[in-house]
């Protein structure tokens, strides 16, 4: 089973909590290959006044535990790396998280919900996305990634870095 992640973050050392966050979660993959996608620059969205710029990626993983207990191993690493277990929603952070897709897995109620419901929608999600998996088609879903990448509006606010893994 392969599993989609979406890491962020805009607080300290953004690359070495990306790193230190991708490191967790390859060891966390049954099988290879791990899959990290380009890093990204994004300007925040829907973010408290002064906030810096996010470091956004995303990795694939190949897992053999449910959707629920990835999804709460995404939450011990986040703790890990300093994000409190109770916050406030969309306020800077160490390490953001999200479980985007967990193989062919639908789920609309509760905490988790799959695939990602804005995934779709967000440019720092979908580029990186793109450059590992252009080709998928999640549940529900009609377009490929390449395909909703390439609907996505001119000056999303992402732009390659020369950072890497």
């Amino acid at each position: 089973m392969r599993a989609g992640i979406a890491l962020g973050s805009n607080v300290g050392d953004r690359l070495d909590f990306m790193r230190q966050a991708g490191r967790l979660l390859a060891k966390q993959s049954l099988d290879r290959p791990v899959l990290y996608s380009r890093l990204y620059a994004t300007v925040p969205v829907d973010m408290e006044a002064g906030t810096t710029e996010f470091l956004n990626g995303v990795i694939e993983i190949g897992t053999g535990v449910s959707a629920a207990d990835l999804w709460r191993e995404l939450r011990t690493i986040e703790e890990t790396l300093g994000r409190p277990r109770h916050r406030v929603k969309n306020v800077s952070r160490p390490i953001d998280l999200d479980l985007l897709y967990h193989g062919d897995t639908s789920l609309m109620t509760g905490p988790l919900l799959l695939p990602h419901p804005r995934l779709h929608e967000r440019a720092f999600v979908l580029r990186p996305l793109r450059d590992i998996r252009p080709d998928l088609i999640l549940p529900g879903r009609r377009e490929t990634i390449a395909e909703l990448s390439a609907n996505l509006p001119a000056g999303d606010g992402v732009s390659l870095t020369n950072f890497s893994w």
